[in-house]
């Protein structure tokens, strides 16, 4: 029964969908196969609020596990052994697998834990588990049971024609199935936070793609690759998207001519907002993204958050706004951008940075100082000099 290696992917927060489960599910099966189609002889198949994965013996379980669990919406991940929902079968099945697994490392004890997901099959749940337990000593004669703290514990899936056993619940991300929460834009630097907060906004089942600016000559084209690189690390997680290249030099000159030094990093925070507004309407996303934390530099104050929001009329998510910075720094390492991000490039906020930047800034103020710029004529520039690149997943 067992011609390919199964893995049963349970959907986490997906199940409380409700009439939406099924949307949430088929989602989830649809992302999971695009993860999975470098391998051949994968089938990926939902059945009873589970997802199967069924996958040829010669690849490597240790991948599939890895990919699949890339996939938002996965709560875990159990390889598993199929076998007919018949005792007999089940209690044979229980004793080859727990022989494979003292193959491979030590055990004393165990402890079988059963759940019987068919209401009609005539043994119930704990019995299901006093049964198995009882072959697996019969077969095993060193082990012995410990229901408190086994070395291993078994689990028997019951189900109406095929029950599963496995011995481990691999945590995955968790979160809501990619494309089931609309598509944001995040404002995407070379820095630890805002991949952070892009791979967080997708977690929720968001679709997103990313401008970044840039100052060149003043910053390099290595900083740029840099972006470029952690893009494709988000693009594992969140798929291929498009990111949005702009100089933003020429409204930073206008700034640091016209304006008072210490408003220019907020100034530069507001065109940045404007500019990424109008492309987000043209990429048809709904919101802005920032990996902004509350109080974290000068542009992140209470004040300057709310001075900054005025710039703008589409809603702005901040995924990372209570986060301490060594809470965003663990995130990074588990997705594999930190030493991408902590690479020493330059980004355009670096540039012309003040000594003394306002830190409660008045939005009088703020607009008074804006009225001598050409601030239309500078957005617009601005978003016509874009380039666009695809971005794929490393």
């Amino acid at each position: 029964m067992n011609e390919k290696n199964i893995f049963i992917v349970r959907c986490g927060e997906t199940a409380l969908k409700g009439q939406n489960k099924p949307y949430f599910e088929r989602m989830l099966a649809e992302r999971i196969r695009k993860l999975l189609k470098k391998f051949h002889g994968i089938q990926v198949n939902r059945h009873e609020g589970l997802i199967f994965v069924r996958a040829d013996k010669e690849i490597d379980r240790k991948e599939i596990i890895k990919e699949t669990g890339k996939a938002f919406g996965v709560a875990s991940i159990s390889p598993a052994v199929e076998v007919r929902s018949d005792m007999d079968d089940i209690c044979a099945a229980a004793v080859e697998y727990m022989k494979e697994i003292m193959s491979e490392k030590k055990v004393a004890t165990f402890k079988v834990d059963a759940k019987r997901a068919d209401k009609n099959f005539p043994v119930k749940s704990p019995d299901i588990a006093r049964t198995v337990g009882a072959a697996v000593l019969k077969g095993c004669k060193v082990l012995k049971v410990d229901v408190h703290d086994p070395d291993v514990y078994i689990f028997v899936d019951l189900r109406k024609d095929v029950s599963y056993i496995y011995q481990q619940k691999i945590r995955g991300f968790g979160g809501l199935p990619l494309g089931t929460n609309g598509k944001g834009l995040v404002l995407l630097s070379g820095g630890i936070d805002s991949p952070v907060a892009a791979w967080m906004m997708a977690k929720r089942g968001m679709m997103i793609e990313a401008v970044h600016f840039h100052s060149y000559p003043y910053t390099s084209e290595r900083a740029q690759a840099k972006v470029e690189e952690l893009a494709g690390i988000l693009a594992v997680y969140c798929s291929r998207f498009r990111m949005h290249i702009i100089n933003m030099l020429p409204v930073q000159e206008a700034i640091v001519k016209n304006c008072p030094q210490e408003e220019t990093t907020i100034l530069l925070r507001r065109f940045m907002m404007r500019v990424a507004e109008k492309v987000a309407a043209d990429a048809g996303c709904g919101m802005l993204i920032t990996g902004e934390s509350l109080g974290q530099v000068a542009s992140q104050t209470a004040e300057a958050l709310t001075v900054t929001d005025a710039a703008v009329q589409m809603p702005v998510m901040r995924p990372l706004i209570a986060l301490d910075k060594v809470d965003i720094m663990d995130i990074a390492k588990k997705i594999d951008t930190y030493d991408v991000s902590i690479q020493p490039y330059e980004d355009c906020c670096t540039v012309f940075l003040p000594k003394h930047p306002v830190t409660k800034p008045k939005l009088e103020r703020i607009l008074r100082s804006e009225s001598r710029l050409d601030a239309e004529g500078l957005i617009e520039a601005a978003v016509n000099s874009r380039e666009v690149k695809e971005i794929y997943p490393l």
